[in-house]
């Protein structure tokens, strides 16, 4: 795995304001010390998120999620610590150190480079194929599907020739070799061994990161016999097709603004969208949505329309969006067109208001479904109804809220005729086996122990290592490895010791390496004040509570010993008394 640099990770968080970070994403409100807000991670109408800009954590007393900066993008943004370091220091403007890499990982991240440059260089020859006289046809086919030239120019459309290995030619001209051109995608290997362009006689549609940089293409054909009508990149090192939304480098700052996403099937049918002005607009690149883009968009925005094709196809693909969605945690509205309409037919029909109308007027996901599954069958008759129900039930059982999910139920007992309790009943039983099958995926808890097995000198400890580190580690020096068993927070009080032996401590570090124990340990920090103000008074409260657990323990011993009847060994007996007096005196010593 590439590492950064500590001196460096510590440094970005030093210059990475905290509160302005976590602000692009949460509306936050000083209060007293630290800044509060809704918490991006679970559903809440109180604030209980918390951010501490001096201390550089945040945490949720409501889900207990917890952490630095870093640990923030990680989550919120779902990706990996590397990447949220190199975000961050974009964003603060900070340059990369060179990363610590094996020979095998420096060659991988040179050709992902390569291949990027590749893919930005294929698609500058295409646009100028398009403006070139040979481009002119498609420039009218672009035109005659109602795509201005500026909207083609934002979205870098262009045109591949239909010659066998002109693009090949022209790359190989700018010096990449043809291996690598392979690899990208761009060439096609025969059985026979020649090599030519995958992308022949087609419109040509860039696929881009949110970052705008080229990972893929496209290719429309562009004659009525010519197969496949879409021809896209096959999966290579830079793009994999489940992981990515087209649109999304041009419609990600709109989707922020507006809170969400419009998501649409078809490169036509973003382009009209986006067009209209609707800019908070997505595609799925044509395939059915997978686990990966919802998470990919959650980066940007927990709302979503989605606005499908009606037909069957494509209202199938829209009722599975809407579970996939749900169960990621989205907020999913349904946009319905007339039969025979997509989005890009529509608007170029009906105009830009007309569609921004039915995108107002799009229906909660489970009212579109529950409409969908009724139209389906006749709810006046006994096996309709049931039929009806069994479609419906797993649905409502998979709506997370459970107040959501008994409105719900009113609605369902309504349609089907029947009383509302007897559905209530059944959407428990099926929301119950599908927890047993299909577990939520919870966000990282607090430690194994929780607040709720923490002492307060254990807390006051904690609270004090972020708040008042020399006072803490002074303390700490006192506590020897028996005072920490059986505590909740041994793990982090081991680890801050061993920081101060190796004169590496700080908060953020202590942070950094604890991991799973960071909500934790932002959990203690975020409260007002200590439980103990006085560290050394709580290292004592710890040595008498080792020293009770081990008085016990030996009277424990003691009372077997006399239950016997005998020791089991010559002044065993005097020995355990012997230890219980002294065990005695450290405690009165303590007192």
């Amino acid at each position: 795995m590439a590492l950064f640099p500590q001196q460096f990770i510590d440094d970005l968080k030093h210059h990475a304001d905290i509160v302005v970070v976590i602000g692009d994403y949460v509306s936050l409100k000083k209060t007293g010390a630290t800044y509060k807000g809704l918490c991006p991670f679970h559903g809440e109408k109180t604030p209980s998120f918390h951010v501490n800009r001096d201390k550089g954590f945040f945490h949720c007393f409501g889900c207990g999620v917890g952490g630095d900066v870093l640990k923030f993008l990680e989550l919120h943004d779902k990706v990996g610590f590397a990447d949220a370091v190199k975000q961050l220091a974009g964003r603060f403007g900070m340059a990369l150190p060179e990363l610590e890499q094996s020979d095998e990982q420096r060659a991988g991240t040179a050709e992902r480079e390569t291949l990027l440059k590749i893919h930005e260089s294929a698609a500058a020859w295409f646009r100028e194929q398009l403006a070139m006289p040979a481009g002119a046809r498609i420039r009218a086919l672009i035109d005659s599907r109602g795509v201005s030239a500026a909207t083609g120019e934002k979205l870098g459309l262009g045109f591949a020739p239909p010659g066998r290995d002109l693009l090949r030619r022209a790359l190989i001209d700018q010096g990449y070799s043809q291996p690598l051109l392979l690899r990208a995608g761009l060439l096609v290997q025969r059985d026979d061994g020649t090599v030519i362009d995958r992308f022949r006689n087609r419109l040509m549609i860039p696929i881009c990161r949110d970052t705008g940089a080229v990972i893929a293409f496209g290719g429309r054909a562009l004659d009525a016999d010519q197969q496949p009508k879409y021809l896209n990149s096959p999966e290579t090192p830079i793009y994999s097709k489940s992981r990515t939304l087209y649109g999304l480098n041009l419609a990600k700052a709109a989707i922020r603004q507006g809170g969400f996403a419009v998501m649409v099937e078809g490169y036509f049918d973003f382009a009209q969208v986006f067009q209209s002005g609707v800019q908070a607009v997505v595609a799925s690149c044509g395939t059915a949505l997978t686990a990966q883009q919802a998470q990919y968009l959650s980066r940007f925005t927990k709302k979503v329309v989605l606005s499908f094709d009606p037909d069957a196809a494509g209202q199938g693909a829209a009722a599975k969006s809407c579970e996939m969605l749900v169960d990621e945690g989205f907020e999913v509205n349904v946009a319905t067109l007339p039969a025979g309409q997509d989005p890009d037919t529509f608007i170029q029909r009906q105009g830009a208001n007309a569609y921004g109308e039915r995108l107002k007027g799009s229906q909660p996901y489970l009212e579109y479904l529950l409409d969908r599954v009724a139209s389906r069958h006749d709810l006046n008759s006994d096996e309709g109804r049931v039929k009806f129900l069994g479609e419906m039930l797993p649905i409502a059982a998979r709506v997370p809220d459970a107040t959501m999910r008994d409105r719900f139920a009113d609605r369902l007992a309504f349609r089907a005729h029947v009383t509302d309790g007897v559905v209530r009943d059944e959407i428990r039983r099926a929301a119950v086996q599908r927890q047993t099958t299909l577990p939520r995926k919870e966000l990282p808890r607090l430690g194994s122990a929780g607040l709720a097995g923490t002492t307060k000198a254990e807390k006051g400890l904690i609270w004090l290592l972020i708040h008042d580190s020399g006072k803490a580690l002074a303390a700490l020096d006192e506590l020897e490895p028996a005072d920490l068993d059986g505590l909740a927070s041994r793990s982090v009080l081991d680890l801050a010791k061993k920081l101060k032996e190796n004169s590496k401590f700080s908060p953020t570090v202590l942070l950094d390496h604890s991991m799973a124990e960071a909500p934790y340990i932002t959990g203690i920090a975020s409260e007002s004040e200590a439980h103990v103000h006085d560290a050394t008074e709580c290292v004592r409260e710890l040595k008498r509570r080792r020293y009770t657990r081990e008085v016990a323990a030996v009277q424990q011993e003691i009372d077997r010993q006399q239950q016997r009847g005998a020791p089991e060994a010559p002044g065993q007996l005097e020995a355990l008394l012997s230890k219980k007096y002294g065990l005695i005196q450290k405690l009165q010593a303590l007192a």
